[in-house]
């Protein structure tokens, strides 16, 4: 039976193993274990990582992999970087399964930026109330800001360092337009910060920011390694691993 990688953790890679699963390969899902309770999806499923590129490697060719999907977050660049040099290493098709990112519409204020970084340094001369929707990891980047009040989103609590004025939400999308008007509105919030992960999920707060005439931050993503083919969504992903692992 052919064996498929899924680095998952993100909604298309649990749909892609849900649609795997009835088919003959054999699908383990692979989860960084970054959120407590992390949705599983079909199929075998590890949670950890595998010790960088060299240790990806190893396990390809221990379990006898015929083709890699990374299905990470957008932003998961590490992973995506050492799933390629473990491609490279064994000659396991990869392919990097990534959902389109958003795109302005006519009313959108939006400030690109390349880093969390450029995010927090833009970030004084555009508001004082702040929905950072980043995620926990980051947020310690906006921790020097002190002039600024922080309500953060995130599925689990967040560790220091983080900002002396700030406000947790522990949520997990999908999200409604009427709930992040809502939430926009009650929070007095100025500004938003986000990055540009793509899908439909997260998207009605750029909707509501730009029915409210917020500035929208947006940290641009990092780009898939060189040479690592895309696919744009799940039946893509299917009918490339018909080519290489049918």
């Amino acid at each position: 039976m052919r064996h498929v990688l899924i680095l998952g953790g993100t909604t298309e890679g649990r749909a892609l193993a849900e649609a795997l699963v009835p088919s003959a390969l054999r699908v383990t899902s692979s989860l960084a274990g970054r959120v407590a309770q992390p949705r599983l999806p079909a199929g075998e499923v590890r949670i950890g990582g595998f010790g960088g590129p060299d240790g990806l490697a190893a396990w390809l060719r221990a379990e006898r992999v015929a083709a890699v999907v990374d299905a990470t977050h957008p932003f998961a660049a590490g992973i995506s970087r050492n799933a390629a040099l473990a491609a490279a290493a064994t000659g396991v098709p990869l392919l990097a399964l990534r959902r389109p990112g958003w795109t302005p519409v006519a009313g959108d204020r939006w400030h690109p930026v390349p880093s969390l970084a450029a995010a927090a340094e833009l970030l004084p001369g555009l508001g004082r109330r702040v929905f950072l929707t980043t995620g926990r990891q980051g947020i310690g980047t906006f921790a020097h800001l002190d002039g600024l009040h922080f309500l953060a989103r995130s599925v689990d609590p967040p560790e220091p360092p983080l900002p002396s004025a700030l406000e947790v939400l522990l949520d997990r999308g999908p999200f409604t337009l009427d709930g992040e008007r809502a939430l926009l509105r009650e929070h007095r919030i100025d500004v938003l910060v986000t990055k540009d992960s793509g899908g439909a999920a997260t998207a009605p707060k750029l909707t509501a920011a730009r029915e409210l005439g917020l500035p929208v931050v947006v940290v641009e993503r990092p780009p898939v390694p060189d040479a690592v083919p895309i696919a744009p969504d799940v039946p893509g992903a299917v009918r490339w691993l018909a080519e290489v692992a049918g």
